[in-house]
């Protein structure tokens, strides 16, 4: 016998034979002529390198070795069969899988309110998500372990598409009982004695930050950082430190004037955010609709 591997139109001609013991109406089912099955049984019958029916007049009835291989034909088909169905079930709307990633800030701050719109037109999609700095989210696209990762803009990465949705500014937040609150500005003279409030030593945002005062010559030496921007407003909101945060993670408390939003100088920094997704891949009818959503609930987030 053969090593080759089956092939399928040879066994849904065997699968229609063996049961209805009829080249006519074995055709008929297939919708082929009668010669082609006798074709593909001829070919299977070479293959496998015995007989598979026994024909008496018109009709058929299987060898023994027909009956063997008939009930490895069922299973197959019946495996084929479920393969396909399950993959009509994906393609169905609303049905699928997301897999995706997202910092932090973007788990708290857009997730909860995309994924909200998302779930109305996709109820039965399977949604998993993977928390992470930056460098986490690149990775992970990078193995083809998530689809989209909601993300600061990658900096070099050739084989990773962006969509962009919006650019924010890092900017100072302050109690509204601080001196810069009050004098509506930040006052150079009393910096040095300022405890800056930062957001996780090792995400890409301390990175950010750190070489902007690097730049503008200023040390970045009297600092704590923290990983919760909840934790960094609440610090500020009770004097204990100036936060370097980005206003659209404060809007509440900006807009309640629970913390007051000043700039860090003349020089903006800015951030560029978006969607990521391996280059090269065509995004699902669902993956389109995420970035649309993302798009449409940040629309406001731009400084």
């Amino acid at each position: 016998m053969s090593n080759a591997v089956f092939d399928t139109r040879h066994l849904l001609a065997f699968s229609a034979l063996a049961r209805l013991g009829s080249f006519t109406q074995a055709a008929q089912e297939l919708f082929l002529t009668q010669s082609a099955v006798s074709h593909a049984i001829k070919a299977l019958e070479e293959q496998v390198g015995c007989r598979l029916f026994e024909r008496a007049g018109r009709s058929v009835s299987l060898t023994h070795a027909g009956e063997q291989l008939q009930r490895s034909v069922e299973k197959i088909l019946a495996e084929m069969r479920a393969a396909r169905s399950g993959l009509d079930e994906l393609s169905r709307w609303g049905h699928g899988r997301l897999r995706l990633g997202a910092s932090t800030t973007a788990c708290q701050y857009i997730l909860p309110t995309v994924l909200r719109e998302f779930k109305q037109s996709f109820p039965k999609c399977v949604i998993s998500i993977d928390p992470g700095d930056h460098a986490r989210q690149t990775e992970l696209l990078l193995n083809n372990r998530i689809d989209l990762a909601l993300m600061l803009e990658p900096e070099t990465t050739k084989e990773l598409a962006f969509v962009p949705l919006f650019t924010d500014e890092m900017r100072y937040l302050v109690s509204p009982t601080h001196s810069w609150a009050r004098a509506g500005h930040v006052q150079r003279d009393t910096f040095a004695s300022e405890t800056l409030i930062l957001y996780n030593q090792t995400s890409y945002t301390f990175r950010l930050v750190k070489e902007y005062f690097q730049t503008e010559g200023v040390p970045l030496a009297n600092f704590l950082e923290l990983g919760s921007m909840d934790a960094i407003k609440e610090l500020v909101k009770i004097g204990l430190g100036v936060g370097v945060l980005a206003p659209w993670v404060a809007k509440g408390e900006i807009a309640s004037g629970a913390l007051v939003s000043l700039p860090l100088g003349r020089r903006k920094l800015r951030r560029r955010w978006g969607v990521a997704y391996h280059k090269g891949r065509r995004l699902s009818l669902g993956e389109e609709t995420f970035v649309g959503l993302c798009q449409t609930v940040t629309t406001d987030f731009s400084a």
